[in-house]
Order: C-alpha cells, then structure tokens, then sequence
C-alpha cells in the first residue's frame, strides 16, 4: 500500500535533483518505497539495463560540503584551516578538543544543521525531506535493546557518550556563539538539548550516508611524477540521489568520481525490477549495524568478534599452573606499549569481483599471528624465570594451541543463548525488528567463534600426532617402516 506522503517527497526530491545543471537519471530507474523490505528508499530497475550504463549523474554543485554551503563564508574564522586539521574523517576518540579548527566530520555537522535549520531557505530543502528522522544505528538503542547483542565486541564501539562530549565540545559552542547565523530562520531558538539532539541526528545522518569525495580540485603535474607530493585528505559531503542507493556485499554498481560530478554505473547487466545496490566495503553485521543501521545475509561472511587478552593470560596461567612468583616476573618481562588488548578473529572471506559478486568460499584459514606471537612472548619470558615449565619449541607450540583453543570456548560461552536458541528463534519467526537484526549479529559471532574453535581443535590435534609420532622410540619406527 502506498504512502501518499511519503511518495510526493521522493517524486518532489527527484524534480529537485533533475533541476541541477549536469544531473542526469536513467529512464528504466524509479525511486522506490522498500519498507516493507526493512529498508527507506531504493532504486530499482523498471527495465533490463546493460552493463557499463550510467544510471544517474550527481553535479558537485548539489553536494552538501565546505565547498557548497554557504556557512564556511559566513564564519570563515571557524573553518579556517591551520593544516593540523584530523583527515581520517573520525570522530576524537575521547571527544574533549576544543581549539582549533573542525575536523571533516566536525565541519559536515555543522553544515548540515545550518542548512537543515535554514527551512525552506536552503537549496537542500527537498533533500532534507528524504533524509531520516529516526534510526535504526546502535547509538539510538535502549539499554534494554543492546542486551540482545549479548556479548557482542560491538557494544563497546558504540561511542555513544564520547560522541555527546564531542558535540558539547565542539559543536555546541559554535552555534552558541554564532546564534544569530545559525536560528536566523527559526522562529523560536532551541534550547540545549534540542541542539544536541539534533547534532546526534545529523551525525548519525553522516555516519550512514556521507561520502569520502576525492579532491576535484587536484591537478595532476606530470613534471613532479618523480617527486613526492603530498597527498590531500578526502572531503566529507552528503551526495543527493547516490545515498538512496542501498548497499550489500553483493552488489551491482559502483560510484565514480569525475571532476565535475559523480556518476553510478552499472557493473553488470541489472534484470528489471532489480534493485540498484552500492557496496560499502568487507564489513560484518556487527560493524554494518553500529555504523548503517541494517544486516544482510551477504555481510555475515565478513563476521568478526575479538578475543580479550586478559581472557588469554587467566586460561595460560591456568593451563601451566605455575605459582605467582613465577607468573608475575614472567609478565612484568612484557613491554606494556607493545601488548595489544585484543585480537580479532575473522575467516579469510575474499573479495567481491569486478561485477560486484562473490566467488570465494569463505573460510576460517588462520588464528591472528600478532596473538600467537604475544602467547609466544610471555611464554618465552616463563622459559627463562622457569626452564622446565617449557622445555622445548613442541611443548611451547602445543600449550600455545591448548591456551587459545580454551579461550575461545570459554569466549563462546560469554553469550547467553547457544546457536541452536538462536535459530530456533530465527526460523519460528519469533523476532522482529531490532531483535532480529541483533540475533543476526549474536548468531553470527557465534557460528565464526565455532569455526575457530573447529580449526584450533584440528590444528592442535595435528600438532599432538606429530609431537607422538617423533616421541616413538627410534627402533619402533624403524619396525613400522
């Protein structure tokens, strides 16, 4: 059933960007409603379409950036530049800068809330209105919604209360000061609150939807080809029409950057009533979730969950049951700055081909080296407090193995529901929502940590016939050959 008004903003929002001078839009593609599919806007195709067709072509004049807004003009003292500006397009970790100039992340927030608050004043406006409202990204579940994420590595990335401190550091201030410039079309001032509200609305905009636009300002100098040139950081800006593509790690069309506009084409031939699909990198349901809002079947190849170190030392000293006198010279031995915190097991899952589609299988092929070399490391330093606790490379290898292989289990027992609970939920349909996009990423984690326990098993059992077998008295094996 359709959504009268929910219809008139797409068809109004499409007027506005075929208005553009340079805009283009394919005749066989149509600006679809797919909530009935979990997702806002699509693009679908009304026609077979061939490969390497250009669907639709964005002017750089309608993207929303530094270089377009009028806000840089009117507090140009605010956006001036000073070269140490963050590049990387990442929000301050702990969010308490205060001087200096803002980041691109920084910068596109307040932009967007200048032109969002402009009203009908800004030539953004029908953009605005395609734009969400509400959230389905991590930063806006309930305490009570995490909960079903259980113990999910991705709970902690949330950033939730840095990126409120962040805000009040460097947002808020900005518009306080230049009040006059930012309320001058609204009729009644937010309070503070509201400010910051609408400052997480428009960063949750960005993190789901802004894109990393290459420089069209750079100019190749073929006359410094020999010379080291410094490369120039990316611009963050909100890209009308590519944004209400959806994405998955299966895809069907890639965005180009020309210098004067961006333009989406298609990678191979797309069969009507196909939806037009971008790609948003190698990213797990857990990191599509936090940063986009949504799951596919197709990302939860790219899975990952991490693995404490603490986890890994409480199951070493256990398993080698050596007394605290040893243990702790053996890890005060260790360079705290080059100890990591964590690890991260992931499959080696490939990539999408040229057409946007994946071949490979993947697969569990690996435990992280940097983790077997730190087990290493501190059983090293053991070997010297303690020679005969580790008399040799096969024992050290084979209590390496041992170690990692009960972590896991005992990492895969964190989560309170086994893998069966989960898919029995999942196939009584007994989800909904935002439960069953976190039983997608607690299931997920679950099967991947399985995997790993799989491989550690079959590895550390290989290791233990090949330690049997060279133990074998020299003339039984003599006999045996």
């Amino acid at each position: 059933m359709s959504d009268p008004t929910f219809d008139s903003k797409s068809a109004a929002f499409l007027d506005w960007f075929r208005a553009w001078p340079g805009a283009t839009f394919h005749h066989d593609i149509k600006i679809e409603d797919l909530r009935k599919n979990g997702a806002g806007r699509g693009i679908v195709a009304t026609a077979d379409i061939p490969e390497d067709t250009v669907l639709f072509s964005i002017p750089r004049t309608a993207i929303i950036n530094t270089q377009t807004s009028d806000l840089p003009k009117l507090i140009p003292q605010v956006f001036e530049t000073t070269g140490l500006e963050d590049a990387d397009n990442e929000a301050d970790e702990d969010g308490s800068e205060t001087s200096g100039p803002p980041d691109n992340w920084i910068s596109l927030i307040l932009i967007m809330i200048y032109e969002y608050l402009q009203g009908d004043k800004s030539r953004w406006k029908p953009y605005f209105d395609v734009l969400p409202s509400q959230f389905e990204t991590l930063m806006w579940w309930s305490e009570q919604e995490l909960v079903q994420l259980q113990a999910s590595s991705i709970v902690g990335k949330i950033g939730k209360d840095e990126a409120d401190g962040m805000f009040r550091s460097r947002v808020l201030p900005v518009i306080q000061e230049y009040a006059s410039i930012f309320f001058a079309n609204v009729s009644e001032r937010p309070s503070e609150d509201e400010i910051m509200l609408l400052a997480h609305r428009m960063g949750s905009t960005i993190m789901a939807y802004a894109f990393d636009l290459e420089n069209d300002d750079d100019e190749d100098d073929s006359e410094n080809d020999d010379e080291w040139v410094e490369e120039k950081p990316l611009v963050m800006g909100m890209v009308p029409m590519a944004d209400i593509l959806n994405a998955d790690a299966e895809f069907n069309a890639h965005v180009n950057h020309d210098t004067d506009s961006l333009s989406v084409m298609t990678l191979r031939p797309i069969p009507a009533g196909t939806e037009i699909l971008n790609y948003y990198g190698p990213l797990g349901n857990g990191e599509l979730l936090r940063r986009y809002g949504y799951v596919t079947n197709h990302h939860a190849r790219y899975d990952v969950t991490e693995i404490s170190w603490d986890l890994i030392l409480s199951v070493l000293k256990d398993t080698l049951k050596v007394d605290d006198a040893i243990w702790g010279q053996a890890v005060n031995q260790l360079d705290v700055e080059e100890i990591e915190d964590a690890f991260v097991i992931e499959r080696d899952s490939g990539e999408p081909d040229s057409t946007g589609q994946l071949r490979e299988e993947a697969r569990m092929k690996e435990i992280p080296s940097d983790l077997i070399e730190q087990v290493y490391a501190i059983l090293k330093a053991i070997r010297k407090v303690s020679p005969t606790t580790i008399p040799d490379k096969a024992t050290r290898d084979e209590i390496t193995l041992l170690a990692i292989h009960r972590a896991l289990e005992i990492r895969l027992a964190q989560y309170q529901t086994s893998q069966r609970f989960d898919m029995d939920l999942l196939s009584n349909n007994q989800v909904s929502g935002r439960q069953t996009m976190a039983l997608a990423v607690r299931l997920g984690e679950k099967v991947l940590l399985q995997e790993a326990i799989d491989f550690m098993h079959n590895k550390l059992a290989s290791v233990k016939s090949k330690t049997d077998q060279e133990s074998e008295p020299h003339a039984k094996r003599q006999r045996m050959r």
